[in-house]
């Protein structure tokens, strides 16, 4: 699924990678820790093509991405990754509905086609009855939940997620973390999680650690 060979990365003077080997397979549930400062978003935005590497090679579903320019990169992007992150990023001014579906519309999809996909992924989460609610009108969890959706709405190859639970209570973590493995079961969905949460980690088919810009084995 992912294959991320000798990947460095720095900026300015500060090598913050310093040749990171990583295999990830479908269907795996992978989280990567560290403490802070080691390394770990920088390397979950070049997987999630958000920044290039300065040095290495990295495919995804068997695409090489350091071949691709920025327009077919961001295509890939928008088809091929979610993203969840701590802070959920929902648009305030659109609904629950449509942030969901703003991802699809990027992409090209129909508009029926994406509100469909986009009904049925509320009633997934069971958040049907909040689809025409602000992003204000919603607790924190269910912020998430909805942020969790729209980085399902184009049935990506792999969901990203930075420290997704670090600004939900204790409760709402656990119900977004029992989700990730019901996606897992449930869709085959392949989940790369940076966190500080022990017990998400624990819970992951695999932990990885960085150390200083190094996978510490």
């Amino acid at each position: 699924m992912i294959q991320a060979t000798g990947i460095h990365k720095s900026f300015g003077n500060l090598e913050v990678l310093k040749g990171i080997d990583l295999h990830i397979a479908k269907q795996e549930i992978v989280s990567i820790v560290g403490a802070s400062g080691a390394g770990k978003s920088t390397l979950l935005h070049i997987i999630g093509t958000l920044d290039r590497a300065d040095k290495g090679l990295l495919s995804i579903e068997g695409t090489d991405v350091n071949k691709l320019n920025d327009k077919a990169l961001a295509d890939f992007r928008n088809k091929k990754i979610g993203f969840v992150f701590q802070f959920h990023h929902l648009l305030p001014e659109f609904t629950a509905l449509e942030n969901i579906c703003i991802p699809a519309f990027i992409g090209g999809t129909p508009r029926e086609e994406a509100v469909n996909h986009a009904l049925q992924l509320l009633d997934y989460l069971n958040l049907t009855e909040r689809k025409d609610h602000k992003p204000s009108q919603l607790s924190g969890g269910e912020q998430q939940r909805i942020a969790v959706a729209r980085a399902l709405i184009n049935k990506p190859a792999v969901v990203l997620a930075d420290e997704p639970s670090g600004n939900l209570d204790s409760k709402s973590a656990q119900e977004l973390h029992q989700l990730f493995f019901r996606l897992r079961d449930e869709f085959q969905q392949t989940f790369v999680i940076v966190t500080h949460n022990p017990e998400l980690a624990s819970m992951s088919d695999r932990t990885i650690t960085i150390k200083d810009g190094k996978i510490s084995l």
